[in-house]
């Protein structure tokens, strides 16, 4: 392959790149306002600035371009999840869990609102990932903090239940954005309020979890 050819595949490669996250960033959007059922593949298409013909040579129909969102939500979602690092003080690590959750509700709040409608319909989509990757992930990150809980670091917790505590914590801010600016009249992008709703939500969670 000559440099020339090299730099026309490079540049083909780029513009495909991009044009999927068009259309993906399109389909985000539209599935977390109107869900699977209330979404036309023409009205992604006319919000990615591509024709559905385009649209449809990256993503065949309307439910591969569902599962492909879906899929980039859940790496987002467990990305904090498997930063939990067992070499920080578990404290810490638990506070640090804590930020990371809510600052994925802060930057991705639409993500964070498909991927709660997903759950309430049973996950007819992601429940094999979710009994799979999501399943053993949380398993490992469990056992840490069973280990932390045995050696007198932490109270006794059961650790899956810590995890849900925390999902629920972090996420109600963006799944229930709405509630919560209309009763405070904030949001996470306000930055002193996304740094307060931190501070609360971590000495909550950590006093409840502290050694006695």
């Amino acid at each position: 392959m000559t440099q020339g050819t090299a730099k026309k595949t490079g540049k083909r490669t780029q513009a495909v790149i991009e044009k999927r996250e068009t259309i993906l960033a399109a389909a985000l959007e539209t599935f977390s306002l109107y869900g699977i059922h209330g979404t036309r593949i023409e009205k992604v298409a006319e919000r990615a600035g591509v024709s559905k013909t385009n649209l449809l040579y990256y993503y065949p129909s309307k439910e591969a371009l569902y599962l492909a969102v879906l899929q980039e939500i859940l790496d987002i979602w467990l990305a904090p999840l498997k930063a939990f690092r067992e070499d920080l003080s578990p404290l810490v690590a638990i506070g640090e869990y804590i930020r990371l959750k809510l600052e994925v509700s802060r930057d991705n709040p639409q993500a964070s609102r498909l991927f709660c409608m997903e759950m309430l319909q049973g996950a007819p989509v992601l429940n094999a990932q979710l009994s799979g990757a999501l399943k053993t992930l949380v398993e490992e990150k469990s056992a840490i903090i069973a280990g932390w809980v045995a050696s007198g670091k932490l109270a006794p917790v059961d650790p899956h239940h810590l995890i849900f505590m925390i999902w629920a914590a972090t996420q109600h801010y963006a799944d229930f954005a709405s509630q919560v600016e209309a009763v405070t009249g904030k949001n996470l992008q306000d930055e002193a309020f996304f740094a307060g709703t931190v501070d609360n939500v971590q000495r909550m969670i950590i006093e409840g979890i502290r050694p006695r």
